[in-house]
């Protein structure tokens, strides 16, 4: 295992073990198939118990894993006459947004992907996943073309966040994608969304918007790093592993939340263990999605479309104001949930005033 990370240690010693077994057995001519064939097993039990109860600081380290298959792999990987498209026709290009139309599953479509390179010369072109403004105003000249045309729109999100430099923010960084959002929300064309690594804040959602937002396994998606967030409310990047808890940055959490519609699962072990299992789990998923958005009038998809970024966080300001009610005087991240005899108590009281303002010879506000 390449890569390994803290956590996978009890799983790199074992497999350790069989290198060593196998080389004894070589060396010797003696057959430890059973040995080797048992601790295999014990890996595929450990990596099953390890893997099922990831914190989100341990999922955010197997979605940075260089080994996964990123946007240029899965279009090698199972997209069928690829042409890249180039250039903005502004300012230049962005190597570290690809983009251009190519078949899936039968399916014509136009692919908008990020990538951050496999090497430290590709990771340096492609600004190692953090678009430039001219990034996505190339994405957002090549979904109007697949608008125009009828293509469907497929973009693999993976970055750590667009680019913050003084550059960037010149030529007009949150204007770009802040107009990406805008028209994306309008496209008149099914727009599918995955998430297959890193989705950082802003960086993300510029090509993130659509009828379908789906997420591997082992990635995120966050409105700030980790680390950005521990620097902010703690100072120091070390409590990067507590801000990741705290930003509810999972799939589960994201699925919880009602952004997400779905999760995309992955090899025991994370998507760099077995990247053609992993692809081929993503193009089946894609494929399928294909086939009911196509299926839905385009009027009604982008209603769809409308309602369901409308109704996001709604659930979450109802509840934080049930919270700041029953929790006067808490406030901050360090402020404590209501327990559940508060919650009880505050339900009854609220029962009770409504049974009083109707009882007979009551006098209420309104008299």
């Amino acid at each position: 295992m390449d890569n390994f990370l803290e956590f996978e240690q009890p799983v790199r010693d074992i497999e350790q073990k069989i290198v060593e077994l196998k080389k004894v057995s070589e060396q010797l001519d003696v057959d430890f198939s059973a040995n080797i064939g048992e601790l295999q097993k014990q890996i595929e039990t450990l990596k099953r118990q390890i893997y099922s109860n990831l914190t989100p600081w341990q999922r955010v380290q197997l979605a940075r894993n260089a080994g996964r298959p990123d946007t240029m792999d899965m279009i090698a990987g199972f997209v069928e006459g690829f042409q890249e498209l180039h250039g903005d026709r502004y300012f230049g290009d962005d190597a570290a947004i690809v983009c251009g139309p190519g078949t899936i599953g039968g399916h014509r479509v136009m692919f908008i992907g990020q990538r951050k390179g496999k090497n430290t010369k590709d990771r340096l072109k492609c600004n190692f996943g953090s678009p430039h403004p001219e990034g996505y105003r190339k994405a957002l000249r090549k979904m109007k073309i697949a608008e125009k045309f009828h293509l469907p729109v497929v973009c693999l999100i993976n970055t750590p966040g667009a680019y913050p430099g003084i550059g960037a923010e010149e030529r007009g960084q949150a204007n770009a994608i802040a107009e990406n959002i805008f028209e994306m929300s309008l496209l008149r064309t099914p727009i599918v969304c995955i998430v297959i690594g890193e989705g950082g804040s802003g960086g993300a959602l510029g090509i993130g918007v659509g009828d379908r937002l789906a997420i591997q396994e082992n990635a995120y998606f966050s409105v700030i790093s980790p680390e950005g967030c521990a620097a902010i409310l703690w100072k120091s990047s070390d409590k990067a592993p507590q801000a990741a808890d705290v930003l509810k940055l999972t799939p589960k959490d994201l699925i919880r939340l009602k952004i997400f519609d779905d999760i995309i699962p992955e090899p025991v072990g994370g998507a760099h263990t077995d990247p053609a299992a992993a692809m081929a789990t993503v193009k089946d998923y894609i494929v399928k999605t294909l086939d009911a958005l196509k299926a839905i009038p385009m009027d009604e998809l982008i209603e769809r479309r409308y309602q369901k970024y409308r109704h996001i966080g709604v659930y979450i300001e109802q509840e934080q104001e049930k919270i700041s009610r029953l929790t006067p005087g808490r406030t901050g991240l360090d402020a404590e949930l209501p327990t559940p005899g508060e919650v009880a108590a505050a339900e009854m009281g609220e029962g009770l005033e409504a049974e009083d303002a109707d009882a007979p010879g009551r006098r209420t506000s309104t008299d």
